[in-house]
């Protein structure tokens, strides 16, 4: 057994500085029984960065399933289990980096990478760390799981369920998802029920719950969500051959994914695999901006956004759990947090589908968040940037029908401008009258 493969032993820490308590790994606590605070998989040791990163590469070539997972093939930067023989994987992860330069213009730079999840198995990042939450499901013998969900959430916890012999219940807004999404959960067998409230509302019945009823809550305050959510970026990072960008930004709803990509990038550091940080930026949605809000406020106290509401299902949330975390890695990183309209989603994203790429409309706003960035100075025009786009095309089509037709609503029934927009032309079956409209 080499240093870069030994395991290191793994523990639940408290999140809270001033606390830390720590617990065992298999126990299911999702916050500190001493203070609250949200709990975090903690590690003795990662092993020799050297020996890490040519495993890591030499992977690519295996066809064992365990390596050509994109998650799992970085297994020693999150060793929490001891032992792999029942981790269920769709071969998840594996996503590409995909250079934007029209995007990149828009956004006022010189060159822009796009981080695609929607690449994997069910079209979103939620599946990086599903396969995680669903592995530790199976070795602490639970047999339910459930999630509250506005639609990723839900078609990722129901395909790892169904794959590991799992029953799934999903709790979500009732009329307040994306069919595209709901569907999916539909086709994996998951039990779903709408619930009369929103999304925040719903995670706190759910929470009681899980407790009454020994089921496995698998939302971003799962700890082993946010391990399988780090390999995001130590693939990112793989695939640049270990040259870490200027920034990385995403959006942020439950503000899940920038706590994993703040603790997975301090931590690839630790393990001497970079040698700096990059900076991370947070959009938000200005309909459910809370983050944002608080951030530049200078707030000391977090005030959640009772009903918010953005056409950006995925990142329509406004009591983030995990903001406390993400509080922390953008003051580590020395990031930024901003909020963008419904109007700048809706171009961005279009301008997204000029790339050739496309996204949901949450993943637009990076594009639309970048774009004020650079014209307030905050990222400079040279600067390396990666934005992270977290879902699908296919997620909403809707949402692409009515922007592109000119029937685009906000939440609040004013009418979008079709900025950019592509609308379907009907002719007539007349080969000549054709010609001359195409001439």
């Amino acid at each position: 057994m080499t240093s870069a493969t030994r395991p290191a032993s793994a523990e639940l820490v408290c999140f809270n500085s001033a606390c830390r308590a720590r617990y065992g790994i298999t126990e299911v606590l999702y916050n500190c029984p001493q203070c609250g605070a949200l709990m975090e998989a903690g590690y003795s040791g990662f092993g020799n960065a050297a020996a890490l990163r040519g495993l890591f590469r030499e992977r690519r070539l295996s066809n064992a399933p365990l390596d050509q997972s994109g998650v799992w093939r970085y297994r020693e930067l999150f060793p929490f289990l001891d032992d792999y023989s029942e981790v269920v994987t769709l071969r998840e992860g594996n996503t590409p980096l995909l250079d934007a330069p029209e995007a990149a213009r828009y956004g006022g730079l010189e060159r822009l990478s796009f981080k695609h999840q929607g690449f994997n198995p069910t079209g979103s990042f939620k599946d990086n760390g599903m396969t995680c939450g669903v592995a530790q499901a199976l070795r602490l013998g639970l047999k339910r799981v459930a999630c509250v969900s506005t639609g990723n959430t839900s078609a990722s916890m129901a395909a790892y369920a169904a794959a590991a012999g799992l029953e799934a219940l999903i709790f979500l807004p009732h009329g307040n998802i994306s069919f595209g999404k709901l569907a999916q959960a539909l086709e994996y067998g998951a039990k779903t029920l709408q619930v009369e409230a929103n999304f925040d509302q719903i995670l706190a019945l759910v929470r009681v719950l899980a407790d009454r009823l020994g089921i496995y809550l698998l939302n971003s305050v799962n700890p082993f969500r946010i391990e399988g959510q780090k390999s995001i970026m130590f693939e990112m990072l793989d695939q640049r051959d270990w040259q870490v960008p200027d920034w990385v930004v995403l959006p942020g709803g439950n503000l899940g994914n920038v706590s994993a990509f703040g603790k997975s990038l301090r931590e690839a550091k630790q393990a001497g695999l970079i040698d700096r940080l990059p900076r991370l930026a947070v959009i938000q949605a200005e309909g459910a901006a809370p983050f944002h809000d608080f951030i530049r406020a200078g707030a000391c106290e977090f005030r959640p956004v009772p009903r918010p509401e953005t056409l950006a299902t995925a990142i329509r949330i406004g009591d983030p759990v995990s903001w406390p975390k993400a509080l922390n890695e953008i003051r580590c990183s020395e990031g930024a947090v901003e909020k963008v309209s419904e109007q700048e989603i809706a171009d961005a994203k279009a301008i997204i589908g000029r790339c050739g790429i496309g996204c949901e409309p949450a993943s637009a706003a990076t594009l639309a968040g970048i774009r004020k960035l650079t014209a307030s100075g905050v990222i400079q025009p040279d600067a390396d940037v990666v934005a992270v786009l977290t879902g699908n095309l296919l997620k909403d089509p809707d949402y692409i029908y009515k922007y592109h037709t000119g029937k685009l609503e906000s939440p609040g029934g004013a009418r979008l401008e079709s900025t950019f927009g592509n609308a379907p032309i009907v002719v007539p079956n007349d080969a000549d009258r054709i010609t001359e409209l195409l001439e």
